[in-house]
Parts: structure tokens; C-alpha cells; sequence
């Protein structure tokens, strides 16, 4: 007897008059705004600008996005390219897949060339950006749930997924919310770089370095579960070796970096105050009081009545100089009488 399970949606586009609303591409710009929003907060945290996330961003999401499919599109190449397949498929990036590992490989050459242009380290950007990534995968993979793909392996599990769709091949039957599964990962990745970042204050990229190995923990346990055709090597998914791989580089970045550059950065956007310093403070309102007093002198010098008939001291001819000839006259004639009774 069916007591639960967790419903595919009945479609996974709404029309608007002649627009279609994709609940895929939805998941995918919300998924961005929150990436963006807690980046914005964590990089001003550090000491960097409001709207610099937002600015490299413009960046870093197309590049995320070609990135993303082209890995999509080379590693199942089959579905874009064999016979009977259309390969203008291989554009409509509504029907779903993205890779994720092409996604960051791209995303940072992008958000590299944004960094570069306001010269920003792009260590510390990839930092502060690290865990809302994590939540806009997880918000991400409902797109999944919307096309009714990426499942896992036929089970009675209360919380077991019903597929609906016969298209593509798929069997209509219940299976392992494998989407969920990411959904949920994810959402404890982010929360696990949050607060290791500010127990051990990771800098350098180190918090960033944390997200992809932890993501990739949790992508190879799930992407074992995965029924849907791929390429396997050694009995393995594709996708098992690529999160063996990036999770070994990504603790060899962990360990190098903290020997050879452990804390965090002091200064991450030139010209940004850093977080908790005073002293950018401090010398504006110096600044802004020397400035207050100059003005007052300013003034005082201006408000001064001045008389353009007065005799000015020190010049010839004037009042002041003739007195004090007249003064020093006298003086001089006795001081020569008394030299002469001498």
C-alpha cells in the first residue's frame, strides 16, 4: 500500500501568454540571487565593498554557465550527437544539464578576469562566495525534481520519489529522491564552511577549497545511487572519479596553503576598509575637522574690516616710519654728545 511518497510535478513549464516559465531555469536564478546576496554579505564582513560580489558576478555566472553545460554536453555527448539525436539539443539548457564541475572550472576563469579588473585577490573572493555556491546547488537541484531526472536506484522508502514520465526512457515507478539527497548535502556544506571559517578564520581559499571537498564526499555516494546512463570507468561512474580526483586536489590545496600562507588576508579590495578597523574612521573625521577649522580661519580672515587708506607697517613713507625716525633721531643726536664729552 502506498503510504507516502514525494509527487513529480504534473509539468515543468507554465505558459504566460508566449512566455514560457521554466521551473528548472527558475531554480537556477534563484539559486544565483541567494549565491550573490551571501557572498555580498560574507565579502563586506572581510572588509570589501557592497556590490563587488554583484560586479564579478556578471562575470562569473555566464562563464558558470557555459562551463557547466559544456561538460554536460561532452561527457554524454551521445545525447546531443549519435544517430537520430538532433545536436541543436545540445543549446536548450531549459531541459536540464549542467555540470557542476565544469560550472566552478569556468566560473572562476570568469570571476578570475572580474577580480583581475578591480584588482581583487581571487583566493578571497572564492572565500567569501564559497557557501552561498553550496545553497544555490541545493536550491539548484530542485530543477531536477521539476524535470523529473537524475533519480536513484527503484525503492519503498517512504520518502521514495514518483516518476511519472515515460519520455526519454524513463519507467514510471518510485524511486530514491537522489535530488533531494544533493539538496540536502548541500545545504550542510554550506553550513559546515560557514562555521569552520569562523572557528579556525580560513583565508587564501581554504574555505573554498572546504566546499568542493566536502561537496565531493557527498556527490560520491549519491552519484553511485544514480540510475540514469553514464560513462563508466573500472566499474565507477565518470562522475565518481571526477569527485575522487577534485576531493584529493582540493585537501592537497587545504594543507599546502595553510603552511605556506596560513591566517587570512588583511586587506582583500584596495581602498575598502578592513573589518572592525577604526582608523579609516578615525582619519575621516580628522580630516573633516581640520577641514571645519580651516574653513573657520577662512572666514575670520574674510570677515576682518579691512581699510584701504590705513598705512601699511613697513613701508616707506608711512605714518608708523616717520615716528619711529623722530624717535630714534633725538637718540642718536645725544649718544654723539656724549661720546664728544667722553
Amino acid at each position: 500500500m502506498e503510504l507516502a511518497f514525494i509527487p513529480s510535478p504534473s509539468r515543468s513549464v507554465l505558459h504566460l501568454g508566449i512566455i514560457p516559465l521554466r521551473g528548472y531555469a527558475f531554480c537556477i536564478i534563484i539559486g544565483v540571487f541567494v549565491a550573490v546576496w551571501l557572498g555580498n554579505k560574507r565579502w563586506i564582513a572581510r572588509g570589501g565593498r557592497s556590490g563587488t560580489v554583484a560586479d564579478i558576478a556578471v562575470w562569473a555566472v555566464p562563464f558558470g554557465l557555459l562551463g557547466g553545460r559544456l561538460y554536460h554536453v561532452i561527457t554524454d555527448y551521445e545525447l546531443y550527437f549519435s544517430e537520430g539525436r538532433d545536436w541543436v539539443d545540445a543549446f536548450k539548457v531549459w531541459e536540464g544539464g549542467l555540470g557542476i564541475w565544469g560550472a566552478i572550472a569556468l566560473g572562476a576563469v570568469g570571476a578570475w578576469i572580474g577580480c583581475r579588473r578591480r584588482g581583487i585577490p581571487l583566493p578571497a573572493y572564492a572565500d567569501a562566495i564559497a557557501p552561498g555556491i553550496a545553497f544555490a546547488q541545493a536550491i539548484g537541484r530542485w530543477g531536477n525534481w521539476f524535470n523529473q531526472e537524475l533519480y536513484g536506484k527503484a525503492t519503498d522508502v517512504p520518502w521514495a520519489l514518483h516518476i511519472t514520465s515515460s519520455a526519454d526512457g524513463r519507467v514510471p515507478g518510485y524511486y530514491h529522491p537522489t535530488f533531494l539527497y544533493e539538496s540536502l548535502w548541500c545545504i550542510g556544506v554550506g553550513l559546515l564552511v560557514i562555521w569552520a571559517d569562523r572557528r579556525f578564520q580560513l583565508g587564501h581559499g581554504r574555505a573554498f577549497a572546504l566546499y568542493v571537498a566536502a561537496y565531493c564526499v557527498g556527490r560520491g555516494w549519491i552519484e553511485y545511487m544514480r540510475v540514469d546512463d553514464a560513462h563508466h570507468i573500472l566499474g565507477l561512474r565518470l562522475n565518481d572519479w571526477t569527485a575522487m580526483v577534485v576531493f584529493l586536489l582540493a585537501v592537497l590545496y587545504i594543507v599546502i596553503s595553510a603552511r605556506r600562507r596560513p591566517g587570512r588576508e588583511a586587506v582583500v579590495e584596495p581602498g575598502a576598509d578592513t573589518p572592525g578597523d577604526k582608523d579609516g574612521e578615525t582619519a575621516a573625521a580628522t580630516e573633516a575637522t581640520e577641514a571645519s577649522g580651516k574653513d573657520a580661519d577662512d572666514s575670520a580672515v574674510r570677515a576682518k574690516p579691512v581699510d584701504p587708506d590705513a598705512d601699511r607697517p613697513g613701508q616707506p613713507g608711512s605714518a608708523e616710519d616717520t615716528d619711529a625716525v623722530e624717535d630714534v633721531a633725538p637718540a642718536t643726536a645725544d649718544e654723539a654728545g656724549s661720546a664728544k664729552k667722553g
